[in-house]
């Protein structure tokens, strides 16, 4: 998943993950609902059972996934209040201002993101 802002000023990207932490806790807490037809095992066929265990792994990888991003805007919005959104937390240099508006999150400026990816 990737979320973008539509605005490069910083209290606007604030306000945005704000608003994603909202959207990501609503998406997350609906998530976790089931209902006893969704539970594996509770049918006398087993192409309904792999239906149903097929559909609660990608529920959960969707979740995880959704939970990893609002970790990641939890942190972000904890850098504003720390003062230190916008700078790279590796090498200390301002994160481009293109970069947050394509990912809000982002705590690594470009460089440092690349490689990070290829250790």
């Amino acid at each position: 998943m990737e979320i973008k802002a539509r605005s490069k000023e910083l209290k606007d990207l604030r306000g945005f993950l704000e608003e994603e932490r909202e959207r990501l806790r609503r998406e997350i807490a609906n998530s976790r609902v089931t209902t006893d037809e969704e539970r594996a095992g509770y049918s006398n066929h087993m192409a309904e059972n792999a239906t149903v265990v097929f559909e609660q792994a990608r529920n959960a990888a969707l979740r995880r996934s959704e939970e990893r991003m609002l970790e990641q805007v939890e942190d972000a919005l904890q850098r504003f209040d720390d003062g230190t959104y916008g700078i790279c937390q590796h090498c200390s240099q301002q994160i481009d201002r293109a970069r947050l508006k394509a990912q809000p999150a982002a705590s690594l400026c470009l460089r440092c993101q690349s490689l990070s990816e290829r250790r």
